[in-house]
């Protein structure tokens, strides 16, 4: 088959193969009428512009660098199956780096890396661990190209997309008062991490918004892993008998939690309510289903990489940066069996 060239689209639309460059290049000197129709034959013909002039003509790479980390836990990989797709969207090409910990602070090579390839923007989407943000602190307004982080506590003069997890902790907890639980304990996440810092403190903000004192909170610290929700059920079962309910910081330690609850014999949600975050697939078909706080991964990769486009554009030719923008998505509860009493069997 014949590769499409711009002559063809020109042809075809009835201009000049300069209005046709005009359109793809986005420039304002072409009427409305006269760019659509250029567009619909773009779209008719399935011409691909030559991404290589694209870039030569506007002195732009048209690719964005993405920092990374921990690609084998799940949220990670579905932040950056968002990214990906936005970034295919929005003509955007991908350079990819992965860090070999969560906790790296030593960035700087990496950065220049990136830097010497000329990307035009940096999607920086690596979870807030310890003091692997430090680097941030000391050059963050500095940075040479527009940069986006993700999942991480505000600061100034940068721009973030995260989840609330904060109202997260809260919702999980205040549906399990709602549903009469009392004595509701908490496994968090590694506390090093951001994310479970902020999930505990919804919870424990709304148990005491309840009335229960500080000294009636108990909770216990897992990692992420099935295994470690296992052990930090156990341990809750033998120091607070009269837990009734536990919010788990992620569904991988929550389902390892019913599946204790069930080898023990413990009734979920009779005697036990569970509440997970997340929203893994996954939780809709243990039994009981488990109730999760649904956080929309992808979602977070698509608005950071549309955050980072829109900086760019704005940078173009201004003496300025554009503005920081921080935007954080709320979570949603998704009600199932495992926190509802005398939810239908």
């Amino acid at each position: 088959m014949k590769k499409v060239t711009i002559r063809d689209v020109a042809a075809a639309a009835g201009v000049s193969h300069q209005t046709v460059s005009r359109v793809l290049n986005d420039r304002p000197d072409v009427a409305a009428e006269t760019r659509h129709r250029v567009q619909e034959v773009i779209r008719e013909l399935g011409y691909q512009p030559s991404a290589i002039a694209r870039s030569l003509t506007q002195q732009r790479s048209f690719a964005i660098g993405v920092v990374t980390a921990g690609l084998g836990y799940i949220g990670p990989s579905r932040t950056l199956n968002g990214i990906a797709e936005q970034a295919e969207r929005m003509g955007y090409a991908l350079l990819l780096k992965e860090l070999p910990g969560f906790d790296t602070n030593d960035v700087q090579p990496l950065l220049n890396t990136l830097i010497a390839r000329r990307v035009d923007g940096i999607v920086w989407a690596v979870p807030e661990v310890g003091d692997n943000r430090a680097w941030l602190d000391e050059q963050g307004a500095e940075l040479p190209v527009p940069t986006v982080l993700m999942t991480m506590e505000a600061r100034p003069d940068v721009s973030i997309v995260s989840v609330d997890n904060y109202a997260g902790g809260r919702l999980a907890t205040e549906h399990l008062l709602a549903q009469g639980y009392r004595h509701i304990a908490h496994i968090s996440g590694p506390l090093d991490w951001w994310e479970a810092r902020q999930r505990k403190a919804g919870w424990r903000d709304a148990m005491l918004a309840a009335g229960v004192s500080e000294a009636k909170l108990y909770a216990e610290e897992g990692n992420w892993y099935s295994a470690s929700g296992e052990e930090a059920l156990l341990y809750l079962l033998a120091a607070y008998p009269a837990m009734d309910a536990v919010f788990v910081g992620n569904d991988q330690m929550a389902l390892s939690v019913l599946q204790v609850a069930c080898r023990e014999g413990i009734e979920v949600p009779g005697a036990l309510g569970v509440v997970g975050f997340d929203g893994l697939p996954e939780t809709a078909h243990y039994w009981p289903p488990l109730t999760t706080v649904y956080q929309d991964q992808q979602e977070v990769g698509r608005l950071a990489v549309t955050t980072l486009v829109d900086m760019i554009e704005t940078s173009r030719g201004a003496a300025t940066r554009a503005a920081p923008e921080v935007i954080s998505l709320q979570p949603e509860l998704v009600l199932r069996a495992s926190s509802v009493r005398n939810a239908p069997r």
